[in-house]
């Protein structure tokens, strides 16, 4: 079973790239996942602030598919403000 080793936002490439102990690594294209399902700059934000403060959570969205359903509660708590 291969076990995560790190999981960080390499700025250079904007991808958060993940690294296992068995030497395989995994790069998520934060640029084409914005493209994707960000449609206003408010939900790029919400992108962003997650890739920069929480890489570990942003791959946990995409690579679970659940980057709508995130963005939409994160609308929807938006509106209470």
């Amino acid at each position: 079973m291969k076990k995560l080793l790190s999981c960080e936002f390499n700025i250079d490439t904007a991808r958060v790239e993940l690294r296992h102990s068995d030497g395989s690594m995994l790069a998520i294209d934060c640029d084409g996942v914005e493209d994707e399902y960000a449609k206003t700059i408010r939900q790029r934000s919400a992108l962003d602030y997650l890739v920069y403060n929480a890489p570990l959570e942003y791959a946990e969205l995409v690579l679970c598919r659940n980057v709508e359903g995130y963005l939409q509660n994160w609308s929807s708590l938006d509106l209470l403000d």
